[in-house]
Formats: structure tokens, sequence, C-alpha cells
């Protein structure tokens, strides 16, 4: 998996650290590191209380462009 440079960078544009961000959604801040190391597939739950936290999309934060699909960081 692929790390989620997309997450950390919202989160720092809105000033967040890891910790706030889980306070926010309901984990641990542990749980955060991971979904951005890529070390983390988090359920589409927590994407969306992820997205809604930081003001974004499920395609802004979890989607990568391919070619000529999309695929799940």
């Amino acid at each position: 998996m692929a790390k989620n440079l997309k997450l950390k960078a919202a989160r720092a544009s809105m000033d967040m650290s890891q910790k706030q961000l889980a306070d926010a959604v309901g984990v641990a801040r542990q749980t955060v590191n991971l979904i951005e190391l890529g070390d983390y597939n988090p359920s589409i739950k927590l994407c969306t209380a992820i997205c809604k936290a930081l003001g974004k999309t499920l395609n802004d934060l979890f989607w990568e462009d391919g070619d000529d699909e999309r695929k799940l960081l």
C-alpha cells in the first residue's frame, strides 16, 4: 500500500495534528499515523468520517488516478 500523502497534506493544511484528527473521528492517533504511512486500510465509514473532518471528498483523499481506472490507495 502506498503512503497517503494526500491525507497528510490535507490534515496539515488545516493545521491539525494526528491526535486532533484522531479525536475528531473517534480513533487512536496511531490509526491516523498508520493510514498516512499506508500500513492500515481504513473502513469506508472511517474514510468518510476523515473526509468530513477535513472538508474533503473520498476522491480527494483516498482515490488515485490510474491510466484508465481509479483504484483505492
